[in-house]
């Protein structure tokens, strides 16, 4: 058909979209992970130990995930 317009190409990503989707990566990671480590310490009556790896392991995920997406 000679009315239907050529698909555009998609646009690359700015410098700001990667840049908030690694604070996502980041705070999703610490979030998660960290939530979960203090639901463990909960159930399991510890000293805030879960929590403390929860977040290290979120924040190692997170770094993970930047790279291994973003490429940065």
């Amino acid at each position: 058909m000679a009315d239907d317009p050529s698909p555009k190409a998609p646009e690359p990503n700015s410098g700001a979209d990667a840049g908030w989707s690694a604070v996502g990566y980041l705070l999703g990671g610490m979030i998660v992970w960290g939530g979960a480590g203090w639901l463990l310490d909960r159930w399991l009556d510890l000293p805030n130990v879960g929590l403390l790896i929860g977040l290290i392991g979120g924040t190692v995920a997170g770094v993970y995930l930047i790279v291994k997406r973003l490429g940065a």
